[in-house]
């Protein structure tokens, strides 16, 4: 499964607020072996979010969007993604039900536009805020409040699945340049993946389909390279 990650919000391309929702919606599908082909970040403008939204609904298999939900004047990505699909918003009995029964509001007591979403959404509950979410065919519409965003997300996670995969990471004083031609031939030799992250150290990161190829690929390395701690293994599906 491939998805596709757009974050809204003037104040993120201003450098005003730091984006730490994509960092974490990276790892949570990365987890449930889902490949993140894509992260853009866009401004509160209904043109530019609907068009990115439409070019990477067509390239993926979903796209999640985060920010921009709520009535206040730059909240803008309710309007945006129905205009991507080319509908309205319109008043969500279903959202304003649940708003009534677990947030105890009435319609009085919510700004006009709260409950808007794209005619023929599938309502997301917010349980850590107001503004709902939604589903729209394969886009996924959630907050920009990373707390409100996580408990959304948790919500559909099971609808996020890829193959099973098996990762190691291997952490080493050398340069890249050293690992160059290694690593080529780890790739040819294991058919694995292989990642390197240069720092105060070089992290060797290593992914192969089952545990054994990856058992045998980190082995081969480890015996060409120097190490400077353990390698951590983790698995996703």
């Amino acid at each position: 499964m491939d998805v596709a990650i757009v974050t809204v919000g003037d104040e993120l391309l201003a450098g005003d607020t730091q984006d730490t929702n994509s960092t974490w919606l990276c790892g949570q599908l990365t987890e449930r072996g889902v490949r993140v082909r894509r992260v853009t970040t866009v401004p509160d403008e209904v043109g530019e979010i609907a068009r990115v939204v439409n070019e990477y609904r067509a390239e993926y298999d979903a796209v999640i969007t985060t920010g921009g939900l709520g009535p206040t004047h730059d909240d803008v990505t309710m309007e945006a993604v129905a205009a991507a699909f080319g509908r309205e918003v319109e008043p969500h009995e279903g959202a304003l039900a649940w708003l009534e029964e677990h947030g105890g509001y009435s319609a009085d007591d919510l700004v006009a536009g709260t409950t808007n979403l794209p005619a023929g959404a599938r309502m997301l509950p917010n349980e850590e805020g107001v503004a709902p979410g939604a589903v729209v065919e394969t886009v996924y519409v959630l907050p920009g409040v990373p707390a409100e965003m996580k408990g959304m997300f948790r919500l559909v996670a099971d609808e996020f699945s890829g193959e099973r995969t098996y990762t190691t990471f291997l952490t080493t004083p050398q340069p890249e340049s050293e690992l160059i031609d290694l690593m080529v031939t780890l790739q040819e030799t294991f058919g694995v993946s292989v990642g390197s992250y240069p720092g105060e150290n070089v992290r060797v990161k290593v992914t192969a389909r089952d545990p054994e190829t990856l058992d045998d690929a980190a082995s081969w390395l480890r015996n060409r390279i120097e190490i400077v701690d353990s390698p951590e293994v983790s698995e996703t599906t």
